[in-house]
């Protein structure tokens, strides 16, 4: 939990540190943000991840924990680590064996109004971490990173495997060595993003809004079937968005990090 100073942070300070992040963050999801009437956005990340991730999902809490204007805390997990559904309010964070399908990690939001983030997941496939290529630290400390990242609304600063990293986890590298943290460009662009607020909170929720659909909470949404129309491809195809449409601005949205097609099984 943040320090009682940290909290009495001005919201004339945060909109001032807002207008300066703006100038150069640029790495916003879209418009989708989690409701909430102050900050800091106050927000439970579910724990539905094995041994081999618990101290990684720590340090990515920890990390985006440094932002001024997130507040959040690790609770016991509320969702089965096979479908991983959300849960209203809140992130959950699952791992599992979700098999040979290409993907490494994905997030996904639930999205209310056309902007307002209602419940969001990431989830980290074994299959691939258990391949020579993938099962070290550092590739485990970026997928959980930045899939954790999206679900706050970031996009990624950088979608080119093979530049010089930018030491940051929201940059897509063929070498996570350096790209294992967020870094000062994703804490100023979360200033950007929660620099407004909002009349009403969907953090904490303790059920879906009367205006999402049934069929939001129905789907799995575990394959490329069920995520809807690609709107958004890079890096050869490794990098991509898709978009389930309900209308009346009801969205689920998935960000895939797609595994490398060469990777081998040890």
């Amino acid at each position: 939990m943040k320090s009682s100073a940290m909290r009495l942070l001005s919201v004339g300070a945060i909109a001032m540190m807002g207008m300066i992040a703006s100038v150069s963050a640029n790495h916003a999801w879209g418009p989708y943000h989690w409701a909430r009437t102050q900050n800091p956005l106050t927000l439970n990340v579910g724990d539905n991840v094995s041994a081999a991730w618990d101290t990684h999902l720590d340090v990515a809490i920890a990390d985006w924990n440094q932002s001024i204007v997130l507040d959040l805390t690790k609770t016991a997990g509320g969702a089965r680590s096979k479908n991983c559904r959300p849960t209203s309010g809140r992130i959950e964070v699952c791992s599992g064996a979700y098999g040979n399908n290409g993907w490494l990690g994905i997030a996904q939001i639930w999205v209310t109004g056309g902007e307002h983030i209602t419940q969001a997941t990431t989830k980290l496939n074994d299959y691939y971490f258990a391949m020579a290529q993938y099962n070290t630290p550092a590739w485990r400390a970026l997928v959980t990173c930045q899939e954790v990242g999206h679900d706050f609304g970031l996009t990624h600063q950088d979608e080119n495997f093979n530049n010089p990293n930018l030491g940051t986890c929201m940059d897509y590298t063929n070498n996570p060595a350096t790209n294992q943290h967020p870094n000062q460009h994703d804490y100023d662009e979360l200033v950007t993003i929660y620099s407004h607020f909002d009349n009403f909170t969907t953090a904490g929720a303790l059920t879906l809004p009367a205006a999402m659909p049934p069929a939001m909470g129905q789907i799995d949404f575990d394959t490329p079937g069920q995520w809807g129309r690609l709107v958004h491809s890079a890096a050869g195809g490794r990098a991509q968005a898709y978009d389930v449409d309900f209308g009346r601005g009801n969205h689920v949205i998935t960000h895939v990090f797609w595994a490398d097609p060469q990777a081998d099984a040890h």
